[in-house]
């Protein structure tokens, strides 16, 4: 895979979607859809692994999903992939987390999960496992014997110590050897009947956290079943079937098979309430035994019940439930973490765009204040009259500062000089500069073809020679720009001179900024006529149909014992006996010659109304916005000296620079994370 840069991955570029990610066992590539493992060849031994880890290919994926999940950047209404895990109150929900983990999770009765708990699993070769616990800032260590206990204690300083739940959510991280590498999200069991303390709205809190968490295309549902209920009638299936209609991002796990065997292969099936992703049938773990001896006993349960071993081993045990959740992990990631690139860029440029324009933070006494609000408001309306809307009643005897007129005559000049240069930019005979580029352009090819090539080559040669004009222009049209503004600047400042020196330096260093834009600018334009010959003017085709209407005289003339013509247009009298020594290339010549000529007309029209256009778009920008701005920042900077103290700045302006500036430190942080394990993927394919 090509090393994808940083700055490409910031920039939302297109590489980022193609992660491959690569299964250890299978070797399947997987790009924005992961392929999936035919489960029933896969052996469940019971000395193997819960899955065959990803690790190299999804760890890094991963991370990142969890780095921006700490971020909190889902704050900022970015939502992340996640594997939301659901189901009624006893459905059997944490004996299947428990069986994935590899831990023991808070028993006992009434709602055990009252917070959504983030289990982050990951896989490591180390024979000791390693968890810990993070909430409210802090990270609390914990092991396999103490971690209900630990869980119970962060809950309850969440939530407090009675039944109520709470939306903030508590992560456990797990790194295990055998484990799957995978994030999920535990949810409190759904319950319609307040027990034990709970509060009366119970049903309805804890339905807004899980819709809170289903809703979002980005979700994967777990949805939790138990094989001793009618699927229809759980309540998990109902608000799963609210936000996923169609079942593309929900996967059942079934519990207690063992329990209600009769019919339950017809029921996955029949798939009555419409999972799109599948069923999987799993056995829990019972009473003391360990997870290895209930990976034994599910694995001789479904092969050897009679009823349980007609299921399909692609649909059954928990090593399967492990391969696939990792295997949607995976596919959700990587098809969504583009999305997501994306989405990062338009909030962190929005809310840019959004700081930016809040009020300059401004303070000053308050008589200094208003001889400057009044100066800006003066000047402002002063260039507004003088550069753009052409009114000269304050300079009427003063004709440089007619700025509309001097602008005009300024633009004509330019145009002259741009067809003044043309005309002489080569001193060769007729048709010898395109003679000599067809001759070194022709290929192994039909004669009496035109190659783009030799256009461009001719074209490339007459922009460079004359781009050297509208780079002098700009720079004319800039100083001229200049001795008007600082003009009118000092015209107002008449009766402030400590303001004069200050305001004439910002005017100064405005319009050295723009001169330098407007320079870039033409230096683009003139890069662009350099690139590509198009235009969809019609006269480009009516003035060569009409120069080509010379080619029968032309070459009567040649072949004949006259040696010049005189009835081109445009052209004049010209000698044609240099062109005896290229008896194959004339006609191909003279056709590129027209061509050229027709084109380059549009070409010098072109540039000069674009060039045109931009300087008053300047303009516009200098008088409306720019101006002021430039001033102000230069009156309230240490060597301005028009004023004494800055004024405060309003509560709520305040108040929401702050938010933006947290919102933006956020943002680029996680345009960070992402191109940092973007990287790290990109130097492991390498």
């Amino acid at each position: 895979m090509e090393r994808i840069p940083k700055q490409r991955i910031k920039n939302g570029d297109s590489k980022f979607k193609q992660i491959v990610v690569k299964s250890d066992q299978e070797q399947t590539n997987m790009s924005l859809v992961v392929t999936e493992v035919d489960e029933s060849v896969v052996p469940l031994s019971s000395h193997a692994p819960i899955v065959s880890s990803y690790n190299e290919r999804i760890r890094p994926l991963l991370d990142a999903v969890d780095k921006l999940r700490n971020l909190k950047v889902m704050q900022e209404g970015i939502q992340l992939p996640t594997i939301v895990v659901v189901g009624d109150q006893s459905s059997g929900k944490s004996s299947v987390l428990e069986s994935l983990a590899g831990i023991s999770l808070p028993r006992g009765q009434g709602i055990c999960t009252r917070v959504p708990l983030i289990m982050r699993l990951h896989h490591h070769s180390k024979p000791e496992s390693e968890l810990h616990l993070e909430y409210c800032g802090k990270v609390v260590s914990t092991d396999e014997i103490n971690i209900a206990e630990a869980i119970n204690m962060a809950t309850a300083e969440i939530a407090g110590n009675g039944k109520g739940i709470s939306h903030t959510p508590l992560t456990l991280v797990v790194k295990k050897n055998g484990v799957p590498d995978l994030t999920m999200v535990d949810l409190p069991g759904i319950t319609r009947v307040p027990v034990h303390g709970q509060p009366e709205n119970i049903y309805e809190q804890i339905s807004g956290i899980i819709m809170e968490y289903i809703k979002p295309e980005e979700s994967i549902i777990l949805n939790v079943l138990s094989a001793t209920v009618d699927f229809p009638t759980c309540e998990s299936i109902r608000m799963s079937q609210s936000v996923d209609r169609t079942g593309d991002r929900t996967l059942a796990v079934v519990t207690k098979s063992d329990k209600a065997p009769e019919e339950l292969r017809e029921k996955v099936m029949a798939d009555d309430v419409n999972i799109g992703l599948g069923y999987v049938c799993v056995r829990n773990r019972i009473g003391d035994e360990s997870y290895e001896e209930a990976r034994i006993a599910e694995s001789i349960l479904f092969e050897s019940h009679p009823l349980l071993s007609r299921i399909n081993k692609s649909m059954v045990s928990v090593p399967v439930l492990a391969r696939k959740l990792v295997q949607i992990q995976a596919t959700i990631i990587a098809k969504c973490l583009p999305e997501i690139v994306r989405k990062i860029n338009a909030k962190l440029n929005e809310n840019v765009s959004e700081l930016n324009n809040l009020p300059q933070k401004l303070s000053t006494v308050s008589e200094a204040l208003t001889a400057l609000m009044r100066i800006l408001g003066l000047s402002r309306e002063s260039l507004k009259k003088l550069l753009v809307r052409g009114e000269f009643d304050e300079y009427p005897d003063n004709k440089n500062m007619h700025s509309t007129a001097r602008l005009a005559e300024m633009l004509d000049k330019f145009s002259q000089d741009l067809k003044n240069s043309s005309q002489n930019i080569s001193d060769r005979e007729f048709l010898l500069d395109e003679i000599i580029v067809l001759e070194e352009t022709k290929s192994v090819a039909l004669p009496n073809f035109l190659p783009r090539s030799a256009f461009l080559s001719l074209l490339q040669l007459k922009v460079k020679a004359i781009s050297e004009i509208p780079v002098s222009f700009v720079a004319e049209v800039w100083d001229y720009i200049e001795t008007v503004v600082i003009g009118v600047l000092m015209h107002h400042c008449g009766n402030y001179p400590p303001l004069q020196s200050s305001t004439k330096r910002a005017a100064l260093n405005l319009i050295s900024k723009m001169k330098e834009q407007s320079t870039s600018q033409v230096l683009e334009i003139i890069e662009m006529e350099k690139l590509a010959d198009y235009t969809c003017d019609p006269e480009y085709l009516a003035v060569w149909s009409k120069l080509m209407k010379s080619l029968d005289n032309f070459k009567q003339v040649i072949e004949g014992p006259v040696t010049w013509i005189a009835d081109i247009e445009s052209f004049g009298r010209i000698d044609l006996s240099h062109l005896d020594d290229y008896p194959g290339v004339r006609d191909v010549a003279f056709d590129l010659k027209m061509r050229l000529t027709a084109y380059w007309n549009i070409v010098l029209k072109r540039m000069v109304d674009s060039i045109a256009l931009y300087l008053l778009l300047a303009l516009n920008k200098l008088v409306n916005q720019g101006m002021e701005e430039e001033i102000v920042n230069e009156v309230l900077g240490p060597l301005g000296g028009g004023i004494e103290r800055l004024m405060d700045e309003s509560p709520s302006v305040t108040i929401k620079r702050g938010r933006l500036n947290q919102s933006i430190g956020l943002l680029k942080e996680s345009k960070d994370v992402l191109a940092e394990i973007i990287d790290r993927i990109a130097i492991a394919d390498d």
